[in-house]
């Protein structure tokens, strides 16, 4: 069997626009592939672009020749680079770290030079307005190991970077299935208000959506229990922070909704509202989550976000049903 870590490569800043098909006619001008995965957002298979991808050549030399000619080249605003993957992919699952409170004005680079003091950055990337560009002050980092992302988490949580007004949040970002965290907020006061006064609650109408789907005149927080489908396990009488979620592709389904809001925080519970009929997502679904500053963040990143071909609309239900 061939030894993979000679010819598997991973090709981090891709443009995003830049699709599976491209990197592969990149890459195969140097050599014979074996594979080629442009890894996209778990959410969708037709999800954007994660600006990363893994190129496995059949000759050890290729790859090698594929990392001196490729690496450090300009692709339109990206530089990319080429390097040799793991051969454990799975000693990275646990060292996603998840950063708030960034200054807008801070780009991934600088970002990275941040985080870089801790170890070797696998993958970053901010969240940015889907309409304006601008940075929402929220980034994701994938260390090279599980123990430079404590060291940052350590070193970084509850700082404030330069050009920072607030400490910045720092910490590990769960998985979809993960329903505990929040645990490193509580350790940083400073950080919780900032979270607390940089991302209110946001409010909608449910009039318009309730009248249309089961013709309910004048929406009330009594009215939702009356609704086939939304009583039970959604999680509005239970401990958490209720929030809608609007514009659901009709494939929809739970994993979807917690693999969006699973990074941002603990995720109690999830229920994506189905026609009884074809059980297909009807365009909405409610997702619970146990610490207000998560949420508010989820909202913050979350609202605007395009899934596929759909624009997601979310805000907090209207009325909250945890008390501080």
């Amino acid at each position: 069997m061939a030894d993979d870590s000679k010819t598997n490569l991973i090709v981090n800043y891709l443009p995003q626009s830049m699709s599976q098909e491209e990197l592969r006619s990149l890459f195969g001008s140097l050599g014979d592939i074996e594979s080629c995965k442009l890894v996209r957002d778990k959410v969708t298979g037709m999800g954007q672009s994660l600006g990363y991808g893994f190129v496995n050549y059949v000759e050890a030399g290729d790859a090698d020749k594929a990392i001196s000619t490729l690496n450090g080249l300009k692709l339109q605003t990206k530089t990319i680079k080429v390097s040799y993957a793991r051969p454990s992919s799975a000693s990275i699952r646990d060292a996603n770290l998840y950063v708030s409170g960034l200054p807008k004005a801070m780009g991934q680079k600088e970002m990275e030079q941040l985080f870089s003091q801790y170890g070797r950055i696998i993958t970053s990337r901010i969240l940015v307005d889907q309409v304006t560009g601008i940075s929402r002050g929220v980034g994701f980092i994938r260390f090279d190991k599980r123990v430079e992302a404590e060291e940052a988490v350590r070193g970084l949580h509850g700082q404030k970077p330069l050009g920072a007004t607030e400490p910045i949040t720092v910490k590990f970002a769960n998985s979809p299935g993960q329903k505990s965290g929040g645990a490193l907020l509580s350790l940083c006061p400073s950080a919780r208000r900032y979270s607390a006064l940089h991302h209110p609650p946001q409010r909608f109408r449910l009039d318009n959506l309730l009248n249309v789907a089961y013709g309910v005149k004048r929406f009330s927080p009594l009215a939702i229990e009356a609704v086939p489908g939304l009583g039970a396990g959604v999680g509005l009488g239970a401990p958490g922070w209720c929030i809608f979620v609007y514009n659901l592709a009709p494939e929809a389904d739970e994993s979807v909704l917690w693999q969006l809001f699973g990074p941002f925080g603990a995720v109690t519970n999830v229920k994506v509202i189905r026609d009884f009929t074809t059980n297909k997502c009807k365009g909405f679904g409610f997702v619970t989550m146990t610490n207000y500053e998560e949420a508010a963040v989820a909202i913050a990143s979350l609202n605007g976000y395009r899934l596929g071909e759909r624009v997601l609309q979310v805000s907090f239900k209207t009325s909250k049903q945890h008390k501080a």
